[in-house]
């Protein structure tokens, strides 16, 4: 049987914590690390009624998508009913997990499962998730202590690319210079022009080290003033992972594309609505799983035919269809952000052998309860 922390550490390898965005609140919540983990319970929401289900069933951990506390708190008490949540899941011995925005951007997150639910294919991400800044530093060095420079350089963290280590480039030619007066030259005399055999040799690291690795550069380096640059790289766009998703279906109208989206989602009071022609073509899917208004300049002006998110508000969306882009389709957060238990269900068993028992929560959490 896994212990917590076995449970904890698998879900933030797939979900890690420092993707989530800076003002949110993932990882564990509450609970013993030590403490065993034989059944666990996937939900949208960390409810009241969903931490009693938690405890009828007897789950060792809830994990939910959205936070319990995305404020600080002094204390939780049953006079309150984020209190009363955290309350009914330790009397019980219940841990309680969230994957909020990491779980959002992250392969085999939120977004990507909801398209798939969707039947999207070739998906990309709509918003790249940005790669760590890198720089690309070239310098030039006598052939013979081209080893020694190519060490320090690895040492102080450049050349990790991926799976590999101590990657560089190296290519021979000239070095010509001639010192001056004042100058105390490793190779040559004062005032004599001078040609040295040189190596150049360019490595890429990450920018956060770049102080440490010319510093590793200048101390190594034989001559009094080496030669070198620094330069920083663009950021290709070509992440895996990533804020929402863009994808392909069969080609079909707004009317039928609509129906699927709801026939693939939880039924809810607020159901599914449209803004476009039903007989408009589509070919191309943007989405976002949950609110994803703030996406919508950047869905203006790709080749989309349709963006599929949630808590679309009036004016936005009157002002986005007057451009004569995409069509919209606006369904229930929690409806939409659902579809990723069932995928995170199927990961957990996978990996932990049938260890534990899992289920995924019913219980609607929607905040509309019916509609006239």
């Amino acid at each position: 049987m896994a212990a917590l922390k076995d449970v904890v550490d698998l879900l933030h390898t797939w979900y890690p914590p420092h993707t989530a965005d800076g003002w949110d609140a993932v990882g564990l919540v509450a609970g013993d690390l030590e403490q065993p983990v034989a059944k666990v319970l996937l939900a949208v929401d960390p409810t009241e009624v969903v931490a009693q289900e938690a405890a009828e069933w007897g789950a060792d951990l809830l994990v939910t998508h959205h936070p319990l506390f995305l404020k600080p708190v002094h204390g939780f008490t049953t006079a309150t009913p984020k209190g009363r949540t955290l309350t009914t899941l330790t009397r019980a011995g219940c841990a309680l997990l969230a994957a909020h925005t990491n779980a959002d951007q992250a392969v085999g997150g939120v977004s990507e499962s909801m398209a798939l639910a969707l039947g999207l294919t070739a998906l990309q991400p709509l918003a790249p998730a940005p790669a760590e800044p890198l720089d690309k530093l070239t310098v030039f060095a006598p052939a013979d202590s081209a080893d020694a420079v190519r060490a320090a350089l690895a040492d102080a963290g450049a050349g990790e690319l991926g799976d590999y280590e101590a990657a560089s480039f190296t290519a021979a030619g000239e070095g010509r210079f001639r010192p001056l007066p004042g100058a105390d030259p490793t190779i040559g005399e004062v005032g004599r022009p001078e040609v040295v055999e040189e190596v150049s040799i360019q490595v890429v690291l990450p920018r956060r080290r770049r102080t440490a690795v010319v510093r590793a550069l200048l101390a190594v380096h034989p001559y009094e003033e080496p030669a070198y640059d620094v330069v920083e790289l663009a950021d290709p766009g070509v992440a895996t992972t990533g804020t929402g998703r863009v994808g392909e279906v069969e080609p079909t109208t707004l009317r039928a594309f609509a129906e699927r989206v709801r026939d693939a989602l939880p039924a809810t009071a607020h159901g599914v609505r449209v803004g476009g022609d039903p007989d408009r073509e589509v070919r191309r899917v943007a989405l976002c799983g949950g609110a994803g208004d703030f996406l919508l300049d950047r869905v203006r002006g790709s080749d989309v035919d349709v963006y599929v998110t949630s808590d679309l508000r009036h004016h936005p969306a009157a002002e986005f269809l007057e451009h004569g882009g995409p069509a919209l389709v606006d369904v229930a957060h929690w409806a939409a952000e659902w579809t990723w238990l069932p995928v995170l269900e199927r990961r957990l068993l996978e990996a932990l052998g049938g260890t534990v028992a899992t289920r995924v929560s019913t219980t609607s959490t929607d905040p509309w309860s019916f509609r006239v």
